[in-house]
C-alpha cells in the first residue's frame, strides 16, 4: 500500500506499471557504506527491485536505479574540447609542414619531424576503444573513456539516432553476444546479483527482522517516515514539478543503469545503442572525410584569391598550388590510414552482434573497401621499392639492454645482434634469444635512396615519410598490426579471455618489435609511440583481466583498479599534449626556415640545433665511434727553433762573406774515426783532435760552407806535410815503407764537392778508400797484402804472418 503498487496485482499487459515510494534504511545499511564512497568521483551506487514468477522461481522483470554522489570524470564537453582543440593544432601543423616549401626532399624532412596526427589518434583510440573488451567495468572507467568518445566516432545526435533507428528497425542485436559475460555463461552478478535461496525460503523473513527489529519497530519506523511519505506521494501527483534526482529512463536498446559491462556499457554513458554503435561511427568518419577533403580545396582557392588581389606573392606555395588535387587525394587517403583499425574493429563488432540485415550488408561492404584498399596501397608502396631488390634471412641475436631513460631512470630495451656490432660502444645484455633478420639487398646500386626518390614521395609519401630509411616499410607492417587487434576486440566479442591473452601477447610482441626497430623518424613520436603507448597497451589489457566476471570481484578493489588504469592513460594523455606544443613550436621553426630574421631572438641557439638535428637524422647513420682516449704523455722535448752565437771567425771578411754565398757548398766534416789498436803491436792513441785536411782560412767545423779554391791551395801546399804526418803516425821513416810490423794506409775523402776539382780529389781517394752510405767521411784501413798494395810494401809475408790475430774494422766517422 505505501508503495502505490496497485497498478501490478492483478498483472495486465496493458496496464503500465507504477510506484513510487520511500524505503527505510536501517543505520546498519548506512554504516556499510564506507565514507570514501561520498567523494570518489563515480563510485557506484544501484538500487534494483527485481520481480520473480512464483510458478517458476525465476526472474522475469528488473527496475534498476543508478545512485552517484555528483563527481564524475566525465566531463566531454570540457574535456572531450581541449582536446579537440589541441589535435586540430597537430593537424594545422602537420598540414603546413607539407605543403610549405619547394624542395621535397627538405618538405618531406620537416614534415616527418612535426607531430603526427596519426599518433595523435592513434592514443585517442586506443584509450577509448579499452571499454570494448567484454569485461566488467567499473563505472570510473567508463566515466574517464566518455571524454574520447569523439574521437571514436561516438558523438550523440538525436536526430542522427532516429535516423538510423528507422533504418535498423526494431532488431536490437543479441546484448548478451558481446556483453561481460562469456557465452552461455551465468551472469547473475552483474547488476548486483542475486541469490534465489534467500527469496523462497522462510529464512528470508527471519534475515529482514534481523536487520529491521521487531514488527512494532518497524510500524514505529513507518509513523515516523509519514510525512516524507506524504511528500513523496504530492511530488509524484504532481505532472509540472518532477524532481532531479528522479532521473530519466534509458532509450531502448541500452543496458540497465549500473551494467557496463563490455562496448554496450562503454556506449551507455553517451546514449547510443550498441545496435547503433557501426552506423553511428561510419556516418561521422565520412563527415570527417568530406570536411577534410574541403578544406584543402578551399585552402587552395583562398590562396588563389588572395595572389589575385596582391596580397601574397604569386610564388607562395608554388608546389601546393600547382599539385593540389594530389594532396585532396593523399590527406582522404591518409585519414582511411588513420581511422583504420576503427573501421575494422567497428564492422566486426556488428558482424558480432548480429544487428539488422541492411546494417550487415553496409558493414560487409565498407569492410571489404577497407580492408582491400588499405592492403593494396600499402602493397603497392613497398612494392615500387621492394622491386630493385631482395630479401635475405640472416641468423641473428635478439638482446634485452640495460639502458637509461633521459640519462637518469634505468630502462631494458631491445637490440638485435647485427646492429650492436655497428655500434662502438654496447649497452649490456641482460638476456638474448636466437632469432632470424630480415635485410634488403638492392640489386641496382644506381637507385636514388628513398628519402631523396621525389617521385616516390609524391605518390607514397602519405605512407612513408614519417619513417626513418632504413624503417621506410613500417607502414605496412602496422596496417596488419591493427587489423589482429581489431579482429581481437571486434571479432571475439563475448570471450573476455580470449580478448585479454591473445591482446597481451599481441602487444608485448608488438611493443618488442617496435622498440627494436624504432621506425619514426622525429624523436618525439619514437617517444610516444614505443614507449609511452606500448607500455600503456600492455599495462591496460593485463589490469583488464581482474575484471572478468567469473572472478566475482568486489566492487571496491574493482575501483581502484580502475583509477590505476586511469592514472596510466592520464600520464599518456598529458605527454601527447605537451609533444603536440613542442610540435608546433618545431613547425614554426620549419615553416621560418627561409627567413633570416628569426623572432623571438632567444630562439635562434635552439633552432639552429634543431635543424642540425634534423639533418642528421634524415641520413640515419648509426652513431659515430668516441674518439680514442689519450695516452698518458711521457717526458719528452721539441726543439722550436735554433739560434746562433757569434763567434771569433766572424771577424774574418773572408769567412763572413762565405756564409751568405749560395754557391758554397752545404757539407759537414766528419772527424775521422780512430782506428782499432792491434793486441800484437798497440799503437799509441792518436789525437786528431788537433789536425784538420783543412787549411787554416776554413779550420772550423763549425764554418758554412768552403769552396774549390780552398781545397785547390790545401792541395798545393799541404801535400807533403800530410805525408809526413802519416808517416810518423804509423812509426815509419821517409825513406823505409816497411819500418813498422803493421803498416796502414788512411785515406779522408769528403762525400760531397761542389765543383770538378773536388770531384777528381775525391775520385782518387775513393780507390783506396769507399766513401761511407750515409754521407759521412770513412776511415778505412787497407792490408798491404792486397794487389793495389804490393808494389808499394815490399814485405807483405812479415805484416801478414805477424798480423794474423788481427781483425780489421771499418768504422764510420760521426757526423757533424
Amino acid at each position: 500500500k505505501d508503495a502505490d503498487h496497485y497498478s501490478l496485482c492483478p498483472m495486465n499487459r496493458s496496464v503500465p506499471i507504477t510506484a513510487n515510494g520511500i524505503i527505510p534504511v536501517s543505520q546498519s545499511d548506512v554504516a556499510g557504506i564506507p565514507p570514501i564512497a561520498l567523494t570518489i568521483p563515480d563510485f557506484e551506487g544501484q538500487a534494483i527491485l527485481r520481480i520473480f514468477g512464483n510458478s517458476t522461481q525465476s526472474e522475469i522483470g528488473c527496475y534498476s536505479a543508478l545512485i552517484t554522489n555528483g563527481g564524475t570524470f566525465s566531463h566531454p564537453a570540457a574535456v572531450g574540447t581541449v582536446l579537440g582543440l589541441f589535435t586540430l593544432v597537430a593537424l594545422v601543423a602537420s598540414f603546413a609542414t607539407a605543403v610549405y616549401g619547394d624542395h621535397i626532399p627538405t618538405m618531406r624532412t620537416h614534415y616527418a619531424h612535426s607531430l603526427s596526427v596519426f599518433v595523435v589518434f592513434a592514443v585517442f583510440h586506443h584509450i577509448y576503444y579499452t571499454g570494448a573488451l567484454s569485461m566488467n567495468w567499473p563505472s570510473v572507467t567508463v566515466a574517464w573513456w566518455s571524454n574520447f568518445a569523439w574521437s571514436g566516432g561516438m558523438i550523440y545526435s538525436q536526430s542522427m539516432q532516429n535516423s538510423i533507428n528507422q533504418f535498423a528497425g526494431s532488431n536490437k542485436g543479441n546484448i548478451s553476444m558481446v556483453g561481460a559475460a562469456s557465452s552461455g555463461a551465468s551472469a547473475d552478478n552483474i547488476g548486483g546479483g542475486y541469490e534465489l535461496s534467500k527469496i523462497y525460503k522462510r529464512a528470508a523473513l527471519e534475515v529482514y527482522r534481523q536487520w529491521t527489529g521487531s514488527v512494532e519497530d518497524i510500524e514505529r519506523l513507518l509513523r515516523s517516515r509519514s510525512l516524507e511519505n506524504h511528500i513523496a506521494k504530492r511530488a509524484a501527483s504532481s505532472n509540472s514539478v518532477v524532481s532531479p534526482w528522479y532521473g530519466n529512463p534509458v532509450a531502448p536498446g541500452l543496458p540497465i543503469p549500473g551494467n557496463f559491462s563490455g562496448f554496450a556499457g562503454t556506449l551507455s554513458a553517451e546514449g547510443i545503442p550498441a545496435s547503433n554503435a557501426f552506423m553511428t561511427g561510419f556516418l561521422w568518419f565520412l563527415i570527417l572525410l568530406v570536411l577534410i577533403a574541403f578544406s584543402v580545396v578551399a585552402f587552395k582557392w583562398i590562396l588563389e584569391g588572395l595572389s589575385q588581389r596582391k596580397l601574397v606573392k604569386t610564388e607562395r606555395l608554388g608546389h601546393f598550388r600547382a599539385h593540389w588535387i594530389r594532396y585532396t587525394i593523399q590527406a582522404v587517403t591518409r585519414m582511411m590510414f588513420i581511422g583504420f583499425f576503427m573501421m575494422m574493429f567497428l564492422t566486426l563488432f556488428e558482424f558480432t552482434y548480429r544487428g539488422s540485415g541492411g546494417v550487415t550488408a553496409i558493414a560487409a561492404l565498407v569492410f571489404t573497401a577497407f580492408f582491400g584498399g588499405m592492403i593494396y596501397l600499402a602493397g603497392m608502396a613497398c612494392y615500387r621499392r621492394f622491386r630493385y631488390g631482395h630479401y635475405e634471412v640472416r641468423p641473428d641475436r635478439l638482446h634485452l639492454e640495460k639502458s637509461h631513460v633521459f640519462g637518469i631512470l634505468p630502462w631494458l630495451g631491445f637490440g638485435l645482434e647485427s646492429h650492436r656490432l655497428e655500434k662502438s660502444l654496447q649497452r649490456p645484455s641482460v638476456f638474448s634469444m636466437p632469432m632470424r633478420s630480415f635485410h634488403y639487398i638492392y640489386e641496382d646500386t644506381q637507385i636514388t635512396e628513398i628519402h631523396q626518390d621525389e617521385e616516390y614521395i609524391k605518390s607514397s609519401g602519405w605512407l612513408a615519410a614519417r619513417f626513418r630509411r632504413t624503417r621506410w616499410w613500417f607502414f605496412g607492417l602496422w596496417v596488419i598490426y591493427e587489423f589482429v587487434r581489431a579482429c581481437f576486440y571486434g571479432g571475439a566479442a563475448g570471450y573476455p579471455m580470449t580478448q585479454v591473452f591473445g591482446l597481451l601477447a599481441v602487444e608485448c610482441l608488438a611493443l618488442i618489435g617496435i622498440v627494436a626497430m624504432r621506425p619514426f623518424e622525429g624523436a618525439r613520436l619514437n617517444a610516444i609511440m614505443i614507449y609511452l603507448l606500448g607500455f600503456s597497451k600492455v599495462a591496460t589489457v593485463a589490469l583488464s583481466a581482474a575484471f572478468d566476471s567469473r572472478f566475482r570481484l568486489a566492487r571496491i578493489p574493482t575501483t581502484a583498479i580502475g583509477i590505476v588504469i586511469i592514472v596510466i592513460q592520464g600520464i599518456l594523455t598529458i605527454a601527447l599534449i605537451i609533444a603536440i606544443i613542442i610540435g608546433a613550436v618545431s613547425s614554426y621553426m620549419s615553416l621560418t626556415r627561409n627567413q633570416e630574421d628569426f623572432k623571438p631572438h632567444s630562439w635562434t641557439k635552439l633552432r639552429q640545433r634543431y635543424f642540425a638535428h634534423l639533418e642528421k637524422a634524415a641520413n640515419d647513420l648509426p652513431p659515430s665511434p668516441p674518439p680514442a682516449p689519450e695516452e698518458p704523455k711521457e717526458p719528452y722535448f721539441n726543439v722550436k727553433s735554433v739560434r746562433r752565437e757569434t763567434k771569433i771567425e766572424d771577424e774574418d771578411e773572408e769567412y763572413a762573406g762565405s756564409i751568405l754565398d749560395p754557391r758554397g757548398s752545404r757539407i759537414s766534416i766528419a772527424r775521422p774515426a780512430t782506428a782499432r789498436q792491434s793486441r800484437a803491436n798497440s799503437i799509441g792513441q792518436l789525437d786528431y783532435g788537433s789536425q784538420t785536411n783543412l787549411h787554416y782560412g776554413a779550420r772550423g767545423v763549425h764554418r758554412a760552407s768552403w769552396n774549390s779554391r780552398d781545397f785547390n791551395s790545401y792541395s798545393a801546399v799541404d801535400s807533403g806535410r800530410e805525408s809526413r804526418r802519416m808517416s810518423a803516425a804509423l812509426g815509419l821513416h821517409p825513406g823505409s815503407p816497411s819500418g813498422s810490423r803493421h803498416a796502414s794506409t788512411y785515406a779522408i775523402v769528403p762525400h760531397q764537392a761542389s765543383d770538378s776539382s773536388l770531384r777528381r780529389s775525391a775520385q782518387q781517394s775513393t780507390s783506396r778508400s769507399p766513401v761511407n752510405e750515409s754521407g759521412a767521411l770513412d776511415v778505412r784501413k787497407s792490408r798491404p797484402g792486397t794487389a793495389a798494395e804490393k808494389g808499394r810494401y815490399p814485405h807483405p809475408g812479415t805484416v801478414d804472418e805477424r798480423n794474423s790475430e788481427d781483425q780489421d774494422q771499418v768504422q764510420e766517422a760521426p757526423q757533424r
